[in-house]
C-alpha cells in the first residue's frame, strides 16, 4: 500500500514539531526522538478555513444528468457538508476523552501514547496528530530517522517501541519503498493502530472487529458513506488502485453492510465500463490516468482517498456544488480516528494487566503396570510448549523468558500487575521423619496438584525446589517426583535447570576470593598504597563508587571527595583489619564432597604467607541460596547482600560483604535467578521450581517469590501446593517460624506425607540403607510394627498442630503395602487430631490416585485457620534454640558448648539477638543422633556451633557432629548413569 501517498497527502500545510529532545547521531544524517505531552493545545482543531491541500478522503458527486465535468447531482452548502463530519468529529473525541478519563481512574499514571516513526525532514503529519493527541489527551512520541535509512534500521526501532510497556499505538510515516510486508509486520499488532499488519488484515477479514484495528482512512470512507446514506444493500462500489491494506480493509468493511465490491487497477481496459457500472467509486492512489467524471452514471459518487486523483481541467480543481471543498475536518476525523484506535489500544493493555481466568488443556496419561523408571515415564510424555502452558496460566508474553522449549523464567513484573488479586489458598507438603530412601513428599505435591487441576478442575501450582547435583549423584538421585506423579522433562529439572545453583556458586566463591584478597592486600600495603588503589584516578578524575560511599556513611564520614579525607580517616576507611581467624564465609560446591570439609588454603608463595585453615559448604548450605529463597525482589536481595555477614574485625566489629564492595556484582551475578522457573508435571500442570536449600543445613523451603507468583495467578478458588524439606520437626518447622515470619503469608492446611515403611522403620524395624535391598519385615505386613512406629506420626501431627493449622495425613502407597496396614495407619492419624488421613496412589496412577487427598485437602481448607508462630523474637537466642528442642524435637533440655556460648553473646552484641532460629540437624530422627528413631525422649540436645545468616535473616546452631558438605556413598548413583553419544539420551537417571 502507498501508506506515504495517503499520509503526505494529509499533511501539507502544518507547522513544524516541537523542539526535538533526545537525538542519536550517525555520520550521514541522525535519528531523533522527540516527546510531545497531551496538553490541549492552543488553537484546538484545525480552523474551518485553513488551506489545506487537497485531503484524504473527500467526496464528490456526478451530475443527476451525468454530463460533462460538472458535479451538480450532490447539491449541498459547504456548511451543510461540514455539519455531519463536525459531529462525528467532535462525538469521537469526546468519547476518547471519556475513555482516557476512565483509564486514568483505574491507572492514574497511565497515559497512552502515539509512536510515529519518520524518515527526513516531513514533520506536518507530526503536527497533525499532536494537535489531535492534545484534543483527545494522548501523548505523542516521535522517532525521525534519517532519510536514507535502511529496513533494518526502522525494523530495529519498531522492536524496541514494540517492547516499551508506556507506548500503546505506533505508526510508520515513510517512504513507500520502506513499507515491505517484512516492515510493517515487525508492528506488534496490538500496537498497529493503523491496521497495516497482516494480522490486523486477516482478523478484519474473519470479522473479529472487536480484537483487531481498521485503517483510519478506512473508517472515514465508512463514516462519508454512512452519512451520505450510499450503504445501502444491493448497491456498488469500485474500490480503484493498488492492492494494500487499505483497499482489504475497504473491501471487508463496505461488503460486511451488504453492498457488492469491485477492485480494480488503474491500468486496466475496462475501468470507464467499470466506473460507469457502480454507485460509489473509492480512489485510493493516484493513477497513471484521468479520471473524468463524465465517467460517472447519474447519482454516484467519488470518495478520494488520496491527492490529485482527479483530472486537473482548464476550469482549475473539481469542485463540489460549485464551491472548492473544504476538508480539513475530514482531515481532522481520520487523526481522531487514529487516537481512538491509541486509547482502545491502551484499554486493552490495561486489560491484559488484569487476573486471566485459566483455560489449561490437560495432558492425558496412560498408566502401565508394571510402573516404568521414572525417566522412561518422563520421555513417554510430550509436554506442552512453555508459551502455551504459560498462556493458559494466565501469564503475558512479556512475562516470560523461555529457556528452550519446556522451561521458562517468570518476570517479578507479575507481582505488580497482580497486587490486587487476592491470593489463592496455600497448601504445605511436609513429612514424618523419613529413611534414608526419602518418603515422597515431592511425589505427593506433584500428584496433588496433578489431582486438583487435572481432575477436580480447580486451578493449582506446584511449587518445588532445585535439586542439587550432590544428591542427585550421590544416594538420593533426583527430586521431580516419581512414578506417573513427575515434573517434565525430569532430566532437564535435575541437571542444571537454569542455572541458578550455578549463580549462587559464583556469588558465594566471588565473596570467598574478596575477603582472602582483601587480607592480603591489606597484611602488605600502607594506607596510601591501599587508598590509592582503592580510589584511583582516571581520565583525570578521582571519585568514590556509590558502594564505597555507602562505607564512608556507615563509617560516619560526610565525605564526597578523595583528597577531602584525613588519614585517619583514609585508615578506617581501606582497613577492614579482617581477623583471619574469625572468618565465617565458606567456599561452596553443589558436589557431595567429603574431603573438601576441612582444607588449607593460600600455600603458594605469591600468597605471602597468608595461610588458613578452611572448608567447603556444598553449594545449597550458601547463605546466598538462603536469601534467593526468602527474598521478596530485586532490591530487598541486594541489601540482603549487603548486609551479609563475612567475618570480624580484630576488634570484634561484624564485615559484611557491603565492607568488601562486593554486594553489587553479587545482585549482578543472581538478577537472572531471582525469576522462578515455569514447568509441567506429566499431566500439564503448572509448576514453579525455585531455589533449593537443604532443610537440614539450611531452612529447607522453595522461594517465597515463587509461592507470591503461584498464589496471584492460581486465584481466589485456586491452590498453591509448596514441599517442605525432610520431616515437619525440620522442614514444616522452619518454614512457619523463618519464612512465614518474612514472607506474611499463613498457610491453610498440612498435608503430613507417611510411609509404612518409614513407620516400620520408627516401630523398630532394621537399619534401611540406601542402595540395600529392603529387609524382609519391610515387605511382609506387620501390623505391630506399623502400630509403633506411628508413634512418630502422632508427634509429627501434634508439631504441627503447635501452630494452629488443619493437618491432613497422605499416606504414600508402596506396593509393598498391604490394605490393613494403610487402614491402620489412617485411623490412628484420624485419632491423633488429623482432620483426614488418606491412601495415595499417584505413583502408579497419576493424579487421578490422588483425588482423594485433594478433596480432603479442600475440605481442610475451609477450616478456621489459628496460626500462630512458636517463639518470639524478643526472646534470648538461648531460649528460642530451648522452645523448638523441647516443644519440638521432645529434649529435656539444649547443651551448649563453650564456643557457641562466645558466639552468641557476640551476636547479642553486634545486635543479631532478635533473628529467627534455622537449627542444623540430622533430618533422621527427632534427635541429635541418626539412628535414634521413633519420639526420642530423656535427651539434652548439644548445641556444638552457632553461626548467622544475618543476609538472609537468621541464626543457625549446628547440632551435634551436624556438617554442611555431605559426602559420596560406597557406590553413588553415578555407576548407573550415562550418556548415548548417538542420540544424547540420558540413561540411569532414575
Amino acid at each position: 500500500m502507498r501508506l506515504s501517498v495517503l499520509v503526505r497527502g494529509a499533511c501539507r500545510g502544518f507547522p513544524p514539531p516541537a523542539p526535538v529532545i533526545r537525538s542519536r547521531s550517525r555520520s550521514r544524517s541522525s535519528w531523533s526522538r522527540s516527546w510531545c505531552f497531551g496538553s490541549r493545545l492552543a488553537g484546538g482543531l484545525p480552523d474551518s478555513d485553513s488551506s489545506i491541500g487537497a485531503t484524504p478522503p473527500c467526496i464528490r458527486g456526478s451530475s443527476s444528468t451525468g454530463g460533462g465535468g460538472s458535479f451538480g447531482g450532490v447539491r449541498r452548502s459547504m456548511e451543510e457538508e461540514e455539519r455531519p463530519v463536525e459531529a462525528t468529529l467532535r462525538g469521537i473525541i469526546q468519547k476518547s476523552r471519556e475513555e482516557v478519563a476512565s483509564l486514568q481512574q483505574c491507572r492514574p499514571a497511565l497515559t497512552p501514547v502515539l509512536a510515529i516513526v519518520q524518515a527526513g525532514e516531513d514533520d506536518r503529519f507530526l503536527a497533525l496528530n499532536k494537535e489531535m493527541a492534545g484534543e483527545v489527551g494522548l501523548n505523542v512520541l516521535q522517532i525521525s530517522l534519517p532519510a536514507d535509512c535502511t529496513e533494518d534500521e526502522v525494523t530495529d526501532e519498531v522492536l524496541k517501541l514494540n517492547e516499551d510497556p508506556k507506548v500503546h499505538g505506533l505508526v510508520l510515516h515513510l517512504p513507500t519503498a520502506l513499507l515491505s510486508g517484512r516492515v510493517l509486520n515487525s508492528i506488534s499488532p496490538e500496537k498497529d493502530v493503523q491496521g497495516v499488519t497482516d494480522v490486523n488484515l486477516g482478523k478484519l477479514v474473519r470479522g473479529d472487529l472487536e480484537d483487531s484495528f481498521a485503517p483510519p482512512i478506512a473508517r472515514v470512507v465508512m463514516e462519508l458513506l454512512e452519512q451520505h446514506g450510499l450503504l445501502a444493500e444491493g448497491k456498488t462500489a469500485l474500490i480503484l488502485g493498488n492492492s494494500g491494506a487499505l483497499e482489504v480493509a475497504l473491501q471487508c468493511l463496505i461488503q460486511r453492510r451488504g453492498m457488492l465490491v469491485l477492485t480494480s487497477g488503474w491500468k486496466v481496459a475496462s475501468l470507464q465500463k467499470q466506473v460507469q457500472q457502480t454507485d460509489v467509486v473509492v480512489l485510493t492512489s493516484e493513477g497513471p490516468l484521468e479520471f473524468l467524471p463524465g465517467w460517472l452514471r447519474p447519482g454516484a459518487v467519488v470518495i478520494d482517498c488520496g491527492s490529485a486523483h482527479f483530472s486537473e481541467r482548464s476550469d482549475g480543481p473539481v469542485t463540489h456544488g460549485g464551491a472548492t471543498p473544504r476538508v480539513g475536518s475530514v482531515d481532522s476525523l481520520a487523526a481522531a480516528l487514529r487516537m481512538q484506535n491509541v486509547v482502545r489500544s491502551a484499554c486493552r493493555w490495561l486489560r491484559q494487566q488484569r487476573y486471566r481466568p485459566w483455560r489449561l488443556r490437560s495432558l492425558t496419561l496412560q498408566p502401565l503396570s508394571p510402573v516404568p523408571s521414572d525417566i522412561e515415564i518422563s520421555r513417554s510424555q510430550s509436554p506442552k510448549a512453555i508459551e502455551l502452558l504459560a498462556r493458559e496460566v494466565g501469564l503475558l508474553p512479556d512475562e516470560i523468558e523461555a529457556h528452550g522449549k519446556t522451561k521458562a523464567k517468570v518476570r517479578l513484573s507479575l507481582l505488580d500487575r497482580l497486587k490486587e488479586q487476592p491470593d489463592g489458598k496455600y497448601v504445605l507438603v511436609a513429612g514424618i521423619t523419613p529413611t534414608p530412601l526419602g518418603e515422597g513428599k515431592s511425589t505427593v505435591t506433584v500428584g496433588l496438584a496433578q489431582a486438583l487441576t487435572a481432575h477436580l478442575k480447580l486451578n493449582s501450582f506446584a511449587c518445588l525446589r532445585q535439586p542439587s547435583q550432590g544428591p542427585t549423584f550421590g544416594v538420593k538421585g533426583g527430586a521431580a517426583g516419581g512414578g506417573y506423579a513427575q515434573v517434565i522433562p525430569m532430566e532437564e529439572f535435575n541437571l542444571h535447570l537454569t542455572g541458578d545453583i550455578h549463580a549462587i556458586t559464583a556469588a558465594n566463591n566471588l565473596v570467598a576470593a574478596a575477603i582472602d584478597a582483601r587480607v592480603l592486600h591489606e597484611a602488605t600495603q600502607s594506607d596510601k598504597a591501599l587508598y590509592g588503589r582503592l580510589v584511583p584516578t582516571v581520565n583525570g578524575l578521582r571519585k568514590f563508587s556509590p558502594i564505597q560511599t555507602a562505607r564512608l556513611r556507615k563509617l560516619g564520614i560526610d565525605k564526597t571527595e578523595p583528597g577531602a579525607l584525613t588519614p585517619e580517616e583514609i585508615r578506617s576507611f581501606v582497613r577492614l583489619d579482617i581477623d583471619p581467624s574469625g572468618i565465617t564465609w565458606q567456599r561452596v560446591v553443589d558436589t557431595n564432597d567429603r574431603f573438601l570439609r576441612k582444607i588449607t588454603i593460600g600455600q603458594a608463595s605469591t600468597e605471602k604467607g597468608q595461610a588458613r585453615q578452611a572448608q567447603f559448604d556444598i553449594a545449597v548450605a550458601s547463605e546466598v541460596m538462603a536469601i534467593l529463597a526468602l527474598t521478596d525482589g530485586l532490591r530487598d536481595m541486594k541489601e540482603r547482600f549487603s548486609r551479609m555477614v563475612v567475618g570480624s574485625s580484630r576488634t570484634g566489629r561484624p564485615v559484611t560483604a557491603q565492607d568488601l564492595g562486593v554486594s553489587g556484582a553479587l545482585a549482578i551475578l543472581m538478577k537472572d535467578a531471582i525469576k522462578p522457573t515455569l514447568m509441567q508435571t506429566l499431566e500439564g500442570t503448572p509448576v514453579f521450581v525455585h531455589a533449593g536449600p537443604f532443610a537440614n543445613i539450611a531452612h529447607g523451603n522453595s522461594s517465597v517469590l515463587a509461592d507470591k507468583l503461584a498464589l496471584k495467578l492460581v486465584g481466589e478458588e485456586g491452590f498453591v501446593v509448596t514441599e517442605a524439606g525432610f520431616g515437619a520437626d525440620i522442614g514444616m518447622e522452619k518454614f512457619f517460624n523463618i519464612k512465614c515470619r518474612t514472607s506474611g503469608l499463613r498457610p491453610n492446611v498440612v498435608v503430613l506425607v507417611a510411609t509404612v515403611r518409614a513407620l516400620k522403620m520408627h516401630g523398630g524395624g532394621p537399619k534401611v540403607s540406601a542402595g540395600a535391598p529392603l529387609p524382609q519385615e519391610y515387605v511382609d505386613e506387620n501390623l505391630q510394627l506399623v502400630a509403633d512406629g506411628c508413634s512418630n506420626l502422632r508427634k509429627q501431627i501434634e508439631i504441627a498442630q503447635l501452630f494452629g493449622v488443619p493437618v491432613v495425613v497422605a499416606v504414600n502407597v508402596f506396593r509393598t503395602d498391604t490394605e490393613a496396614e494403610i487402614d491402620l495407619v489412617c485411623r490412628i492419624a484420624r485419632d491423633s487430631g488429623a482432620s483426614d488421613a488418606v491412601a495415595c496412589y499417584h505413583w502408579s496412577r497419576g493424579g487421578r490416585g490422588c483425588v482423594e487427598l485433594a478433596r480432603a485437602v479442600r475440605k481442610a481448607a475451609q477450616q478456621p485457620n489459628h496460626f500462630r508462630f512458636l517463639y518470639d523474637l524478643q526472646m534470648p537466642i538461648v531460649e528460642k534454640i530451648r522452645t523448638i528442642a523441647q516443644k519440638v524435637y521432645g529434649a529435656d533440655d539444649v547443651e551448649v558448648s563453650q564456643e557457641a556460648q562466645a558466639k552468641i553473646d557476640n551476636y547479642n552484641e553486634q545486635g543479631f539477638g532478635n533473628l529467627p532460629i534455622c537449627m542444623a540437624k540430622t533430618h533422621l530422627s527427632l534427635s541429635h543422633l541418626p539412628d535414634w528413631k521413633g519420639v526420642p525422649t530423656g535427651f539434652l540436645l548439644p548445641i556444638r556451633d552457632v553461626r548467622a545468616s544475618i543476609g538472609a535473616g537468621f541464626i543457625y546452631p549446628l547440632v551435634g557432629t551436624m556438617s554442611t558438605m555431605p559426602g559420596l556413598p560406597t557406590r553413588p548413583c553415578f555407576y548407573d548413569m550415562d550418556l548415548d553419544p548417538d542420540t544424547e539420551q540420558i540413561a540411569g537417571l532414575f
